[in-house]
């Protein structure tokens, strides 16, 4: 199994899954159609299905086009809203794409219909896969019984707008307290060498935060360092490990100390719920979005004030 991170839009990845033996190859969260089918020319692969995480525009918006240039092409997700969407999966169901194993699970947070991925191949080192484009601070909610053991090889884990590299998605349809329980329930049973590949190259803001969440933590310092370089290499700063976020990720670093002062709250939902809210101001203030986005931001975390307020 061979993933292909693509960069697309102003700083979304999108990926490209083949199966070595076969060619075949499939797609996660398909943003630009023409740039996909250009890196699966190039690899020589045919390209069979999609598999959508979640509705958003800049996961699905290149479903339709895709589905248009290639007759017959499966287009998959949980969420009746994703564009172009051929057949409806249901959590645990599994899929096969020649020795490539897909489990599918439903992971609500960012979107309630979000779906993630866990890919493997049987009796091959490589690592599994992980797909999740968009679920919350790490949260892939996973319960016991539905999820596959993890090889001893090195796994691989893409959580896209659920764990960044030093940050987390937005919070859009799902509560604190449940981003706490996903987070705790699942991300607690990850080996520490998971490889996490996020969906939008955050980094550099990330970490700037995280180091006014904690400015003597220095594996954030580390860290800003080395983002700092390889954006000015106009490098991607995928993959990290969790291992690594876990020493310098606010958003799974609740019960820490520093942090929890931070917040003023001790409560991990509060402490993840008020450090959201914290980094919505930070990026407003930092990098100033549009105002009909500006607005959006700001309603959903609490940041305008009603007439009678003022």
């Amino acid at each position: 199994m061979k993933v292909k991170v693509i960069p697309v839009l102003e700083d979304n990845y999108m990926y490209l899954i083949i199966e070595e033996h076969t060619r075949e190859a499939v797609a996660v969260d398909v943003a630009v159609a023409e740039r996909l089918l250009e890196v699966a020319g190039r690899e020589g692969v045919s390209l069979t299905t999609v598999l959508s995480t979640h509705h958003h525009w800049d996961h699905t918006r290149g479903n339709a086009e895709l589905a248009h240039m290639l007759p017959g092409l499966a287009v998959m997700g949980a969420d009746e809203r994703i564009c172009a969407l051929t057949r409806r999966l249901e959590h645990g169901e599994g899929l096969q794409f020649g020795a490539i194993h897909v489990r599918c699970l439903l992971t609500p947070g960012h979107t309630s219909g979000h779906m993630s991925y866990f890919l493997w191949e049987d009796e091959c080192p490589d690592p599994p896969a992980l797909f999740s484009g968009t679920a919350q601070p790490g949260l892939i909610y996973l319960p016991n019984s539905t999820v596959p053991s993890l090889p001893p090889s090195d796994p691989l884990c893409s959580l896209g707008d659920a764990l960044s590299v030093a940050g987390c998605g937005w919070h859009l349809e799902d509560t604190a307290q449940q981003m706490y329980q996903s987070l705790a329930k699942t991300l607690g049973t990850l080996p520490p060498q998971t490889k996490v590949f996020c969906g939008h190259e955050h980094t550099l803001s990330n970490l700037e935060f995280a180091q006014k969440v904690e400015p003597c933590n220095e594996h954030v310092q580390a860290k800003l360092s080395w983002a700092q370089d390889r954006d000015d290499a106009d490098v991607p700063t995928v993959p990290s490990t969790l291992g690594e976020e876990l020493m310098y990720n606010p958003f799974l670093r609740v019960t820490e100390d520093a942090v929890r002062a931070f917040t003023g709250q001790v409560a991990p939902a509060q402490v993840l719920e008020a450090l959201c809210r914290e980094r919505a101001r930070f990026q407003l203030a930092v990098e100033p979005p549009q105002p009909q986005v500006r607005a959006l931001l700001a309603l959903q975390w609490g940041l305008l004030s009603t007439h009678q307020e003022k």
